[in-house]
């Protein structure tokens, strides 16, 4: 994005010293510069998904799902904000439901092309959770939405992916579970296209959440996203790259794990409209921007990582390094690994703890 910014800056120059074409030429290169940086933005968040697929089938033993860990159970309920039945898998601490007290929680958002069984079941999510043993660890389903509320939607579509995590998940936890239902018993953290969905909501929300994390976040997808509107690319026609031939059956093990009637193949689970219509509204949930809105006294505790062979570990880095000029605090982790789940699976248990124990001491639970 440096280099976009130094040729947006230059076009002025260039044109009032040289001719229409060659300021043709260079506006040109910037859109074509956009659009490269476009489409690399979504093939990074989306490049990993079909084999995540594979691996996660591979580990299950032939495309067998593995039993479930211990704790974790899942929950079907029905969701407004998109119109239709969606599930949810939860991990409870032992013991869950022999005593009376409340709960902290942690939402865990997963990737594009992921779905609500991936970090429980093939991340090890609910194994750390139950060696922390006191908090709930929610993960919902987001589909390839980017957890955004859609500008347009097409085909009777509902999709207020926002609202569905936002209200109806956490609604309905707080409502069906003893949950610590108040700020400094929420956090929520993700990775890749997750990553950047709990960022956005958790800063477009913060009097939900007492810290917000990111594990390989794709942070600059609104950003990207509006600059692609402003230079005038047509983003209507973006959709994900077809399922290699190789991963077919991988993808069809994947849609009967999921079990959710008419969302799960990645065609039913990609929505079909259009999330920002203008760069305002992607601009709405840029974290690089929404975070100046912020109030100092309510900003969230904020927890960054990534691989350092990982393609958007520079977006981490960005914003680490803006919270650190702003004096904010905030944790931040880079490991070897890359976009990966080997990366991820050893990840979640750092984040875990860490944002377990912001939450601790928010409720008065530790010295």
């Amino acid at each position: 994005m440096k280099v976009i910014l130094i040729i947006k800056k230059w076009i002025p120059i260039y044109s009032r010293n040289y001719s229409r074409f060659g300021l043709a030429w260079l506006r040109g290169c910037y859109k074509r510069s956009l659009r490269k940086i476009w489409h690399a933005g979504l093939a990074a968040a989306l490049g990993h998904a079909a084999a995540m697929n594979y691996a996660a089938a591979q580990e299950a033993g032939s495309l067998r799902a593995p039993p479930l860990p211990e704790g974790l159970e899942t929950v079907e309920f029905y969701s407004p904000a998109v119109a239709r039945s969606m599930k949810m898998d939860v991990v409870l601490p032992t013991g869950y439901h022999d005593v009376s007290r409340r709960y902290p929680v942690l939402y865990l958002l997963h990737g594009y092309r992921q779905n609500y069984t991936t970090w429980g079941r093939s991340l090890g999510a609910a194994v750390y959770a139950r060696q922390l043993d006191e908090l709930i660890v929610v993960m919902p389903d987001g589909g390839n939405s980017w957890y955004v509320n859609y500008a347009t939607s097409e085909a009777d579509q509902a999709n207020r992916w926002e609202d569905h995590i936002v209200e109806d998940v956490i609604g309905y936890m707080d409502g069906n579970y003893r949950t610590e239902a108040r700020r400094e018993g929420r956090a929520i953290f993700g990775l890749s296209m997750g990553g950047f969905g709990a960022l956005a909501i958790g800063l477009r929300h913060p009097n939900l959440f007492i810290s917000l994390g990111s594990s390989s976040g794709a942070l600059s997808h609104a950003r990207n996203a509006a600059a692609a509107i402003r230079a005038g690319i047509d983003r209507t026609a973006e959709s994900p790259p077809p399922t290699p031939p190789q991963f077919a059956e991988a993808d069809r093990f994947v849609a009967d794990l999921i079990a959710i009637e008419g969302f799960g193949t990645q065609q039913e689970r990609t929505p079909r409209g259009l999330d920002f219509a203008t760069a305002e509204q992607a601009e709405a949930y840029d974290p690089f921007s929404i975070i100046y809105q912020v109030p100092r006294s309510q900003m969230p505790h904020i927890y960054l990582d990534a691989g350092t062979s990982d393609a958007l570990i520079g977006e981490a880095r960005e914003l680490a390094q803006l919270l650190m000029v702003n004096n904010v605090p905030f944790d931040f982790m880079q490991d070897r690994g890359g976009h990966s789940p080997d990366y991820w699976r050893r990840a979640i248990g750092h984040s875990m703890a860490v944002q377990n124990e912001v939450m601790q001491r928010a409720l008065g639970n530790r010295p």
